[in-house]
């Protein structure tokens, strides 16, 4: 069959109905591409908005852990403000003390140096005191050291002259005795020599024996006697040059009876 119907008012000019049908199916196509990608957006969104529900689930939790975290930290925040307050009042009242005793302190340490002040003003007048004293002491001193050197000068001279009396005193002595011992000796040896000569004698001798050996052994008595005299004598001079005291001893001796 043959279209005779004039294609005026569906179509303006020829064609527009074929191109229509042609633009149809292109928005056909391009509706069913928007619908698959809207299909794929919406998966796409249903997945990210999944995953955002469990992101957003997590974060309420994590909030919720937080606002008890906040919470605890707000408690603590409390109890530590608690105490600093307490703190800072025990401080406070701890620097109103300190303060009252520093106060003290600068009040006694005012009064301190005061004292100190005084003291060293003492100290100044007993020390101008004390070096005028002790110059006049050193002065002193000096005198008293040059008089004590003159004294013990004229002690050491006297020592010496009180050496030498001694020495001469013993001497005297020893000599004395030693001059007593030798008379008495010579005496002796005198009578002995006439007993000997008197024993010249054939006759006399056996009756003069017993004398002439008693009067020998008088003699070596005599002479031993002097020695030892002598020998003790010479030992007590001897200490006395050598500083001994109290040896000014007269030595006792015994008289030997003569035959």
């Amino acid at each position: 069959e043959t279209n005779t119907l004039p294609f005026h008012p569906f179509e303006m000019q020829q064609g527009d109905i074929l191109r229509m049908e042609k633009e149809h199916q292109v928005l056909k196509e391009q509706l069913k591409e928007a619908q698959e990608k809207h299909e794929q957006l919406q998966s796409r969104n249903s997945e990210e908005i999944n995953a955002l529900k469990e992101l957003l689930k997590k974060c309420v939790e994590e909030t919720e852990v937080s606002k008890n975290e906040l919470d605890w930290l707000h408690q603590d925040l409390e109890i530590k403000v608690k105490k600093w307050q307490q703190e800072k009042k025990e401080n406070q009242d701890n620097l109103k003390a300190l303060r009252n005793t520093a106060k003290k302190h600068t009040d006694a340490n005012d009064r301190c140096l005061k004292t100190i002040e005084e003291k060293e003003k003492q100290y100044n007048e007993y020390l101008n005191t004390y070096l005028e004293t002790s110059n006049k002491f050193a002065n002193e001193k000096v005198k008293l050291e040059e008089l004590i050197k003159k004294s013990e000068d004229d002690c050491q001279e006297h020592v010496k002259r009180a050496v030498k009396a001694e020495i001469s005193v013993l001497k005297t002595w020893k000599e004395t005795e030693v001059c007593k011992l030798s008379g008495i000796a010579a005496n002796a040896e005198t009578n002995l020599k006439i007993l000997k000569s008197l024993s010249s004698a054939a006759s006399a001798a056996p009756k003069l024996k017993s004398q002439i050996d008693s009067w020998e052994i008088f003699i070596s008595n005599i002479k031993k006697q002097r020695e030892k005299v002598e020998a003790e004598y010479e030992e007590k001079i001897q200490r006395v040059k050598n500083g001994v005291r109290n040896c000014l001893t007269k030595m006792e001796t015994v008289d030997l009876p003569s035959p």
